[in-house]
């Protein structure tokens, strides 16, 4: 860990931290550009980088992203990120009462601190995790990642069959090519180009950028006016006092909550915002300005980064659609995330670390000094702002083969994630199921060659029919609590 911080205090790697987190910020600070975007759209730079001068300037991108969404969900009740829906309940009617500057203030260091209580968990848990991981075998491994897939294809928004049928699209998708098991070519339709399947970078560009740019380019030009915080941001001593317990509450929800596969920093940010409102002696104050309610969404939304990071370097599970995008940088490099990581990369595993804790502090020192000049952003005309964003898109996925075959991938899987959320269809198991397809498919084949092709070998595993059991039980629990529902009501 030691050798970790002081290869970032190379210049190199402080610059790359800062500008990614900057970035971030800014981003985030936009309504509908998302930390995943801005990720997916600079991975094609960090190619010819150095690994941990890219893995440095993602985790400070994604680290910013999550936490300059709170500028517009206040001022603007618009959220920058999904993550900060929550902080618009109190943070909104703050600023509409003269109150911006101090709802701005709680939210940074309700960020901070819930940042650098993951972190603790982060640095602690994932090398005893990596060592327990490595007990793992192909069976325990595929039936992780499918418990990881039913666990976000449940717990995604919309329906469960949805939620299914959106993983189970990604999963497809990722078919196409060589098969590297046997080294034929499968639904390539006698193609040539799809011999090498769809590429990783095209398709997170395409579903997330490009048609986000198409429905925002769709829709009505807003102009709900912003009031630009003009004083210093307020902040007392009396603060940790006051709110600190709400703080730590919060930032162990939001950590534990981001291990989960699939839930992410909104649902850590409702959680904890409901334990906040069911603790307080006001309740009824909570959604009308109240300063708890802004302290609990951001300390648990930032939190659950770290936690979800954790499932990733020990494991190689994606806990959301960033994770997913952040496997994919790094397999750009030749390194697989797991818990062989911190054997044959520990430069990597533990600057993954590292790098999250400064890109905090470097996030406290931005946005508390900048944030009113951040705030602008949203007085940006969206046309040039889509048109610019239009442009990285094109030459991103141009530069991954220098091939326009890519930039078509990339427009169709646009439309195609268009499609799937006009449709109410949730678009974060389906590119997280095309990322680990794969990854199962692969585990699988190695499993059934160790065993001569006997599946009722995974009942023999301990680890792996845990797995598999949990992955039952999460897609059956919403039956279970139905019947329990009807029968209380039957027995009432």
């Amino acid at each position: 860990m030691l050798d970790a911080f002081a290869a970032l205090m190379d210049w190199h790697n402080l610059v790359l931290l800062l500008v990614g987190t900057g970035l971030g910020i800014v981003i985030g600070a936009i309504p509908g550009l998302t930390a995943s975007m801005l990720i997916a759209l600079t991975l094609p730079l960090t190619f010819h980088m150095d690994p941990v001068n890219a893995v440095t300037l993602l985790i400070g991108e994604y680290v910013g992203g999550i936490s300059g969404g709170l500028i517009t969900a206040i001022l603007l009740r618009m959220p920058g990120t999904p993550a900060s829906i929550v902080t618009t309940f109190d943070g909104y009617p703050m600023a509409q009462s003269n109150r911006a500057e101090r709802a701005l203030a709680l939210g940074i260091m309700a960020s901070v601190v819930g940042g650098i209580i993951s972190w603790g968990f982060l640095a602690g848990m994932s090398p005893a995790l990596a060592r327990f991981a490595l007990k793992f075998g192909p069976w325990e491994y595929f039936t992780l990642v499918l418990m990881a897939l039913v666990m976000l294809a449940v717990l995604a928004q919309g329906s469960l069959v949805k939620g299914l049928l959106a993983a189970a699209l990604g999963m497809a998708f990722a078919l196409p090519g060589i098969d590297s098991s046997i080294g034929q070519a499968r639904l390539t339709f006698g193609s040539s180009a799809m011999l090498s399947g769809f590429g990783l970078l095209p398709v997170l560009i395409g579903a997330f950028a490009i048609s986000q740019v198409l429905r925002d380019a769709a829709q009505p030009i807003s102009n709900k006016k912003i009031e630009i915080p003009k004083r210093r941001l307020p902040v007392h001593l009396s603060d940790a006092r006051t709110h600190g317990p709400n703080m730590v509450r919060s930032s162990l929800i939001g950590t534990w909550i981001g291990l989960l596969p699939g839930i992410g920093g909104n649902i850590a940010a409702l959680v904890s915002y409901s334990t906040a409102k069911q603790l307080s002696k006001e309740p009824d104050r909570f959604g009308t300005g109240h300063e708890p309610g802004v302290v609990a969404g951001e300390s648990a939304n930032n939190a659950a980064i770290g936690g979800a990071l954790i499932p990733l370097i020990t494991m190689g599970i994606p806990g959301s659609v960033t994770e997913a995008i952040l496997i994919g940088a790094l397999t750009i490099h030749n390194l697989q995330p797991g818990p062989l990581l911190f054997q044959n990369a520990p430069e990597i595993a533990y600057g993954i670390i590292a790098a999250y804790l400064l890109a905090n502090l470097f996030m406290l020192i931005m946005m508390w000094g900048a944030v009113r000049y951040i705030a602008q952003l949203v007085r940006l005309p969206r046309a040039g702002l889509l048109s610019v964003i239009l442009v990285f898109c094109v030459v991103g996925s141009y530069a991954v083969n220098s091939s326009f075959v890519d930039v078509w991938v990339m427009i169709a899987f646009g439309v195609i994630g268009l499609g799937l959320e006009a449709a109410r269809v949730p678009l974060g198991p389906f590119v997280i199921g095309f990322v680990l397809s794969p990854i199962a498919e692969e585990q699988l084949r190695a499993s059934l060659m160790l065993s001569d092709g006997n599946a009722l070998e995974i009942f023999q595993r301990p680890y792996a029919l845990l797995f598999l059991a949990l992955a039952v039980l999460t897609v059956a629990w919403p039956a279970i609590l139905q019947r329990i529902a009807r029968r209380r009501r039957v027995s009432t």
